[in-house]
């Protein structure tokens, strides 16, 4: 490669990497909303912990359905195509559901739940098919860091998106906590069109990374002529998925119930409350960029090592948070940043660089949501069933719950350490 041709694939590697960044961090300011206005929702609704949580989990279940939709998709379309269709709809949804917040009606919630479980398919575009893109333009022995950094994406989303509900939930309300991320998420819309390209080929540019192999070609018209995938792929994948349910539901439960559970334990105003949740995010995005350039360190690249260690440490983070969690506002938000760090890093390798390496390039979009689609499965799960514990039975036996799950993802990382050992 000559040196113009070097510096144009410098120019468009960092061109996509921002359109991708930017589009998964809009996914996310609509994205994070809901738990930051769960109290008001149920006072204005008058519901209770387990009816509150049926909107998000109505969309946590077309989600989950939507992983493997647009796995499917990964393998007909072009993903920067599959990406602008899912913004726009993620964008229509929160507005209507901002409009349906506002208009006082008896059967809003019904219509919330409907408008919920449409945004749940229109997000399920986004990791898959963002991480496919990222996979067609990057090698396999720099993925590890550079996911890593791009990975802050949805950190630093949640946060914003965190922030930006609780700030307009204070100045405008509850409506336009909703409107204010719809019009972000539209304008980065626009501009992902503007920068994103599909792959190197389709601006005529080649790289090739010695460690993959990869002959399929993206025709003009915009479909992809699928490979065949590897010997073992699919166990590969499947396990990859089972460990993503349990960091999922940790995740979720974390980022769903924690501003709710500030507010009540410690008598702190929602708005307040949305912005020390927010804990978990901040923190947890250097976890990201730790686990995914550890990774890279190791010869290899191999992942398996930093996911469980990491996981492991998230164990005895929760574990305290079981504990002590409750024993101050202080104590409560420094572990969730702790289990935050130590959640995302895997998390992050899990379903992104471990995706991307698990086949060749093309099969990238597949991989991520087959992978998202299992892990996904754990925030179903946990929606319902934290609010019919909370409820029933404390917030410390929903803590005692998340060290349960985050033993048995360990045991689960672990087991896949050996067995890759095993094969070398």
């Amino acid at each position: 490669m000559n040196a113009p041709q070097s510096a144009l694939l410098r120019r468009y590697r960092a061109q996509v990497f921002t359109a991708t960044w930017m589009s998964y961090f809009g996914f996310y300011l609509v994205r994070k909303i809901y738990a930051v206005v769960k109290g008001p929702l149920k006072e204005r609704f008058g519901l209770d912990d387990l009816q509150v949580a049926y909107p998000w989990t109505i969309y946590l279940i077309t989600y989950m359905l939507g992983q493997f939709l647009a796995a499917w998709l990964g393998r007909h379309l072009k993903s920067r195509t599959v990406l602008l269709y899912g913004m726009t709809v993620a964008a229509a949804c929160n507005l209507w559901l901002g409009w349906l917040v506002d208009a006082h009606q008896a059967s809003g919630f019904v219509w919330m739940c409907v408008a919920m479980g449409i945004q749940g398919f229109a997000q399920a575009t986004g990791w898959p098919h963002n991480v496919g893109l990222f996979a067609n333009w990057t090698l396999r022995s720099e993925r590890g860091t550079l996911f890593g950094i791009w990975g802050t994406c949805y950190q630093f989303g949640a946060i914003a998106g965190k922030s930006l509900a609780a700030f307009l939930l204070w100045w405008l309300g509850m409506a336009w906590s909703f409107f204010g991320a719809s019009i972000a998420l539209l304008v980065l819309t626009v501009l992902f069109a503007v920068l994103a390209r599909e792959r190197p080929e389709s601006v005529g540019l080649s790289l090739q990374d010695a460690a993959e192999a990869d002959a399929v070609a993206t025709p003009a018209g915009g479909k992809k002529v699928a490979t065949p995938l590897p010997a073992g792929w699919i166990g590969l994948i499947i396990s990859l998925g089972l460990i993503y349910f349990g960091l999922k539901f940790l995740r979720y439960a974390l980022d769903s119930w924690s501003a709710l559970i500030l507010s009540e334990q410690f008598h702190l105003s929602a708005t307040l409350a949305g912005y020390l949740s927010t804990a978990f995010d901040w923190i947890g995005f250097v976890g990201v960029i730790v686990g995914g350039v550890w990774s890279d360190r190791i010869a290899g690249s191999r992942r398996t090592p930093v996911i469980f260690w990491m996981i492991l440490g998230c164990l005895i983070s929760t574990t305290l948070l079981w504990l002590v969690g409750l024993t101050s506002v202080s104590v409560f938000v420094i572990l969730l940043g702790l289990i935050g760090f130590m959640a995302m890093g895997p998390d992050s390798l899990v379903s992104g660089a471990c995706a991307m390496d698990a086949g060749s390039r093309s099969q990238a979009a597949l991989a991520a949501g087959i992978i998202n689609g299992l892990g996904s499965v754990g925030p179903i799960v946990q929606e319902p069933v934290i609010g019919w514990l909370k409820q029933t039975a404390g917030v410390n036996s929903v803590f005692l719950l998340l060290v349960g799950v985050v033993l048995l993802t360990t045991i689960g990382s672990g087991a896949l350490w050996w067995y890759e050992r095993d094969r070398l």
